[in-house]
């Protein structure tokens, strides 16, 4: 079998504080083959944003890896610090924010910031990085690459800027990219194109992808497998048509069902009742029990299982329920 580009493996990550030690990602474990794109999504809170940052190796202190293992390409990373990651972001790892504009310098110009990364990872020429420069604009979508890899970000809608990212994130050539709601700041037009755009790179280049993002929509578009995440742990993890239209788990049903796509007809959106707990005050037993329809005296009691079949719920809905 192919070597997953990614393999997370029982990840888990601590913040300690005053009141005890708080845990935004719980056993977290899934692959990433090359050439694929696996959608990550949860409400804000779930710990999508904080498992990506685990990978690589942007976790703010004092939260910290406290147990599991990350593989890039079969090599072990999550042990790796200071310089030996900082070499391996950008090389090996891109990351595409959902704020170009806090991903770009503002006072140097495009051209050179793409030129910069790849001749901190790349051995090649000064003028060789510039005409890739300039390809890569191209290959982004930038029109009159030539003559824009010299504008600074502010000459650019949001919608190129977002473009220019995503361009900086493969200059290198890495592996794998991380995609933090790479959309959300973009109108509904620009979504679709940087959408595709990502889906024809990867393809291409064969480069995995992790998408993390809050719309269904968007997974619906662009990801192969999903995986749900609720409180910091996996809910549901398998292809993406298979979850969205059969989902197992009864916090993607829900989720599903609050798309206006499923509630067409209907007079309004479905909504999940409750918030996600915090962190500092999760429910014993299921930590979505306390907002499930089908809660059991055994979910107040037992934390569930870890992914059986696809989901890690004690009583999932059977597939002909849903199909």
């Amino acid at each position: 079998m192919t070597t997953p580009t990614l393999s997370i493996q029982n990840l888990t990550v601590d913040i300690p504080t005053r009141h005890g030690i708080l845990r935004p990602v719980q056993n977290v474990s899934y692959d990433i083959a090359p050439g694929e794109i696996l959608g990550v999504v949860g409400e804000s809170g779930a710990g999508k944003s904080m498992a990506g940052n685990a990978v690589i190796g942007l976790l703010n202190p004092p939260a910290h890896i406290a147990s599991g293992e990350i593989h890039l390409n079969g090599i072990r990373i999550d042990h790796l610090q200071g310089d030996e990651m900082r070499r391996l972001r950008g090389k090996q790892i891109g990351m595409v924010f959902q704020d170009p504009l806090t991903s770009l310098n503002p006072l140097l110009r495009i051209g050179d910031q793409l030129t910069e990364t790849m001749l901190a990872h790349l051995d090649i020429s000064q003028s060789e990085a510039r005409q890739r420069a300039i390809a890569a604009l191209e290959e982004v979508g930038i029109p009159g690459a030539a003559e824009r890899v010299d504008s600074y970000p502010h000459a650019f809608s949001g919608g190129m800027r977002q473009r220019v990212v995503i361009a900086l994130a493969l200059c290198a050539e890495p592996s794998l990219i991380i995609a933090d709601e790479p959309t959300t700041a973009l109108d509904v037009s620009v979504q679709a194109q940087i959408i595709a755009l990502l889906k024809k790179l990867c393809r291409e280049r064969g480069t995995a992808v992790m998408l993390i993002t809050h719309d269904m929509g968007v997974i619906a578009e662009a990801a192969d497998r999903v995986a749900v995440m609720y409180a910091g742990q996996l809910a549901e993890l398998g292809p993406v048509r298979e979850v969205l239209t059969a989902p197992l788990h009864p916090y993607t049903d829900g989720l599903m069902g609050s798309t206006p796509l499923a509630s067409r007809g209907k007079d309004r959106l479905h909504q999940i009742p409750g918030a996600m707990p915090r962190l500092d005050s999760l429910p014993q037993g299921c930590a979505f029990h306390p907002r499930c329809p089908r809660t059991e005296a055994d979910c107040k009691v037992s934390p569930g299982p870890q992914l059986i079949d696809g989901a890690a719920c004690l009583h999932p809905i059977a597939r002909e329920d849903v199909a």
